[in-house]
């Protein structure tokens, strides 16, 4: 029970420091091209990614794991860590962020 806690944990906790950080870089990087000036400077990338690593980390190390975790199938050695649906839910909430912070910074 406690190793599937785990396993769904890092998932969760992959899912959101990659939706963040593919953000983050995507903002940087297009501002920085449109705007001739980073819109995002380096202390400020640090602050968002030193606050993001802390609440993913309280996140992944406070959920108890339930009993529900038992009845269903273990996942296999070679399934990958990062699935389809983990992707496109990173890719639709990147999206979604960027669309979001591009209307307010242009």
């Amino acid at each position: 029970m406690w190793g599937r806690n785990v396993y769904d944990s890092i998932s969760k906790f992959l899912q959101f420091q990659l939706t963040v950080n593919v953000v983050a870089v995507i903002v940087a990087f297009t501002g920085a091209c449109i705007t001739q000036d980073s819109p995002l400077k380096a202390v400020q990338m640090l602050w968002v990614n030193l606050i993001m690593d802390t609440f993913a980390s309280l996140a992944l190390a406070t959920e108890p794991p339930s009993e529900s975790l038992l009845l269903r199938k273990p996942y296999g050695r070679n399934k990958p860590l990062i699935s389809r649906t983990m992707m496109k839910n990173i890719l639709g909430h990147a999206v979604y962020q960027l669309a979001i912070i591009f209307t307010l910074l242009f």
